[in-house]
């Protein structure tokens, strides 16, 4: 039986630079993370990007490569969070 997708929110903010969503998603590919939709922008100058990935093949843990990517954020100018679905839905319901 085939596992369903496990779905992450994954929220990137701050000041726009070159390469934050290289660098993002390269970890993500590094860590067999499927990215199943993405959208970003600009505003004067702030960079902010949500992605929705498919963590299911995900060669570590949620946990792991959660504070993985809060690090890689700090190295790169940004904040980096990632959520749960479920708890992301949970959370913004009305």
């Amino acid at each position: 039986m085939e596992k369903s997708a496990d779905k992450t929110i994954i929220t990137v903010v701050g000041k726009d630079t070159v390469g934050i969503i290289a660098r993002v998603c390269t970890y993500l590919a590094e860590n067999q993370i499927n990215v199943l939709d993405i959208s970003q922008t600009i505003v004067q100058g702030y960079f902010n990007m949500m992605m929705i990935v498919d963590m299911n093949a995900a060669v570590k843990p949620f946990m792991d490569c959660s504070k993985e990517l809060a690090q890689l954020g700090e190295e790169i100018g940004v904040k980096i969070k990632c959520q749960r679905e479920e708890i992301f839905q949970k959370m913004h319901r009305i």
